[in-house]
């Protein structure tokens, strides 16, 4: 049998005890994590354009692009030449249908510095 003052006794230890564990101890409500309460993280939003992905090799890039969203993209690879006087070669824009997929390819003299597609709504 506990007494009433042992009870206050009880009570006043545990709730210093809470006070200095701060409040990132987790009480005795903590919400469960796979509580239905709790909020499920939001889906990725797709780009909206097709997806590319570029390869190089020596001279040549080329770029892989397929549109999987339902509007079209006008895709145009881009090429930055390692030497001075090679010049920078751009391919022309081509419009990628949805579901549809396009190869873009050009090439420098030597070698490929920097490859990359830029995308503008189709």
């Amino acid at each position: 049998m506990i007494r009433a003052s042992g009870l206050r006794r009880t009570t006043a230890l545990l709730l210093t005890a809470a006070a200095l564990a701060g409040p990132s101890a987790p009480g005795p409500l903590a919400a469960h994590p796979r509580a239905p309460s709790a909020r499920p993280a939001p889906r990725p939003v797709p780009p909206p354009g097709a997806e590319c992905h570029t390869r190089v090799r020596g001279s040549h890039a080329t770029a892989d692009c397929f549109n999987g969203n339902a509007t079209p993209d006008q895709v145009q690879l881009h090429l930055r030449c390692a030497r001075w006087w090679d010049p920078a070669m751009d391919t022309a824009p081509v419009t990628v249908g949805p579901t549809r997929h396009v190869t873009l390819a050009q090439r420098c003299w030597l070698t490929v510095r920097d490859a990359w597609v830029s995308h503008e709504p189709g």
